[in-house]
């Protein structure tokens, strides 16, 4: 849910500056882009993602930047048999000047592992940059141990979204693993300085309005816990002192011990301290426990 929120949000952000609209471009190819070798150095460019939304997006992108594309879907054959959107991207003079001047491929339209330092260079270009990025690949959860990642397809594309998380001033974190690599934060405030970067302003709100709300409802259980189990507590000492106090003579006993016995007696579920209020004078509660433990400990001889 948080994850469709957030591409929601961010293909809802107009690029202000043709250089956005490449480094955003950038960012998704990057994550989510395939580079396909049809002989004599003809490339033809595909983008994966499971989202409508980011396929329109890509697909509006490189409109304006003036390159044709084609949105297929597919289903995918594992796990949830979920349906994926392709933008294919033909090779054309076009569509390699438009890939270049993105930092996708080369000028002998070789893929790149990351952009260069030129896509980059202001900080709206690394701002767009990330968020075509989170497009193409993020996923966000939470609020219960709030986790966001931007898989990549090597370690080198995860340092490089690190390093610009960094000048943005966000912190992302890089794991590599069998298949892939990715650039990951955890907890509520990392994760809102890197989608505050994107400008992701509505999702962090939200994040953090539902880590506010689990987080009262933690406190809740937990004093309703606790209250419950200061209840059992009370009521199996109050019982046993009760079994006690069946085994003695009350009358017999000394006189501020047979006022504490009477009161409990009166008293089946009160708690110590309630016990303590009613003695004349008043007892601390204390006191007022030890006696009852006396009158334990005498029911035992």
């Amino acid at each position: 849910m948080l994850s469709d929120d957030l591409r929601e949000e961010l293909a809802a952000i107009a690029p202000a500056r043709e250089c956005d609209r490449f480094a955003e471009l950038s960012g998704l190819f990057h994550v989510a882009g395939h580079a396909h070798l049809r002989g004599r150095g003809s490339v033809d460019v595909h983008l994966d993602v499971s989202s409508s939304i980011v396929a329109r997006r890509a697909f509006a992108l490189l409109r304006a930047l003036g390159a044709t594309s084609e949105i297929r879907t597919y289903r995918r054959t594992a796990f949830d048999h979920a349906t994926r959107y392709q933008l294919h991207v033909e090779g054309s003079a076009t569509a390699y000047e438009t890939l270049h001047r993105a930092g996708v491929l080369d000028r002998a339209h070789r893929p790149l592992d990351h952009p260069p330092r030129r896509v980059v260079q202001r900080r709206c270009c690394e701002a767009a940059y990330l968020r075509g990025a989170l497009l193409g690949a993020g996923s966000l959860s939470g609020p219960r141990d709030a986790h966001l990642e931007i898989r990549t397809g090597a370690l080198d594309g995860a340092n490089f979204l690190a390093g610009l998380a960094a000048r943005l001033g966000a912190e992302l974190h890089v794991q590599e693993r069998e298949t892939h690599a990715s650039a990951y934060a955890k907890g509520t405030e990392a994760i809102a300085d890197v989608l505050v970067a994107a400008g992701a302003v509505d999702v962090v709100l939200a994040l953090e309005e539902q880590a506010v709300l689990a987080a009262t409802r933690a406190d809740a259980n937990r004093l309703a816990n606790a209250d419950h189990a200061n209840l059992v507590r009370t009521s199996r000492a109050a019982h046993a002192q009760l079994e006690a106090l069946r085994r003695l003579d009350v009358d017999a006993l000394p006189d501020d011990l047979r006022e504490i016995a009477l009161l409990r007696l009166r008293h089946p579920t009160a708690s110590t301290a309630e016990l303590a209020r009613r003695c004349k004078p008043g007892l601390t509660k204390a006191s007022a426990y030890r006696r009852l433990r006396r009158l334990q400990e005498l029911s035992k001889f």
